[in-house]
């Protein structure tokens, strides 16, 4: 891998499928009660101008199962929320830890951040991509599909950040990825390109949930209007009006096509409590495989090279 793990289109099907890798291992030693210091001595400073639930406990708990420790920074209280240029704060932490993990809206900070420090430094979430939730969605299928390539993955809404990470992470694994999303609320146009970019990609958008998850093996959505946007709440409501994954959407795809959502779900919104509970173990395994995918890329960019 390379230094740093800014987003999906940076990594290879290679790296993909060593952080997967090692997330099952560390998953089964944790399962099993084999405690490893990988990362003693270690320490990993949390920057958060988003706040988050999930993120901050999977992060924190993972440093700590790797034997190492966890620095909560919130961006308001931190020298950055009092306008510190981001490479100051990237120069000064690089001399005083081991990797950086920050979570906040644009894609250009965690770039800038990366650009002035030898420390690794990992995507928690932008508003362009969020990498860490997508290994740990790959992770998921996996486990309850054995295998990644020739599945149909379906996502529907928003064509958001877990939109344009979802499209990258499938394609490069050799998924077939079709994305329903209202007009004017596409995926980015990098990720567009990116998708449409080789003849080995099988990928569609569509305009109609039903065309997109026609024979789906596995069902993605994600809020309507995420952190940021709630000003935007009722137009959202109003554009993503049949844009939810429910019992008449499930009959169109194979027998036993999974559902998985990033969480928070807003039930009666993106997807019914129906079938939000019918999947849930689903869902839940994929919320705990957050922990498991993040200690993998942290063990990964922060272990040192055995002598």
């Amino acid at each position: 891998m390379k230094k740093d793990l800014l987003k999906l289109l940076d990594l290879s099907k290679e790296d993909i499928v060593s952080i997967l890798n090692t997330a099952d291992q560390l998953k089964y030693e944790t399962k099993h009660n084999i405690h490893k210091d990988y990362l003693k001595g270690k320490t990993l400073a949390m920057i958060f101008e988003k706040n988050s639930t999930r993120t901050r406990v999977s992060f924190e708990t993972g440093m700590y199962q790797l034997g190492g420790h966890a620095l909560f920074l919130s961006g308001k209280e931190s020298q950055i929320g009092r306008g510190e240029p981001i490479e100051d704060t990237a120069r000064v932490l690089d001399r005083y830890c081991d990797g950086i993990m920050i979570r906040t809206f644009a894609q250009e900070e965690v770039e800038r951040l990366a650009q002035y420090t030898q420390i690794p430094v990992i995507n928690g979430l932008t508003d362009f991509c969020h990498p860490c939730q997508v290994l740990a969605d790959l992770l998921t299928i996996r486990e309850h599909r054995a295998a990644l390539e020739g599945l149909k993955m379906c996502y529907i809404g928003d064509g958001n950040n877990m939109a344009n990470s979802l499209i990258v992470g499938g394609l490069k694994m050799g998924m077939e990825v079709s994305v329903a999303c209202p007009e004017g609320y596409d995926p980015d146009q990098q990720v567009l390109d990116f998708a449409k970019g080789s003849p080995e990609h099988k990928f569609s958008l569509f305009r109609t949930p039903k065309e997109a998850a026609a024979g789906a093996d596995v069902m993605i959505t994600d809020v309507w209007a995420s952190m940021g946007q709630e000003e935007e709440k009722a137009v959202r409501v109003k554009a993503f009006q049949g844009y939810q994954i429910n019992e008449e959407l499930m009959a169109l795809t194979n027998s036993g096509c999974m559902v998985q959502h990033c969480l928070p779900a807003h039930r009666g919104e993106e997807i019914t409590a129906g079938v939000f509970e019918a999947h849930a173990e689903e869902i839940f395994d994929e919320a705990e495989n957050r922990l498991h995918a993040q200690k993998a890329v942290m063990y990964l960019l922060m272990k040192e090279e055995e002598q």
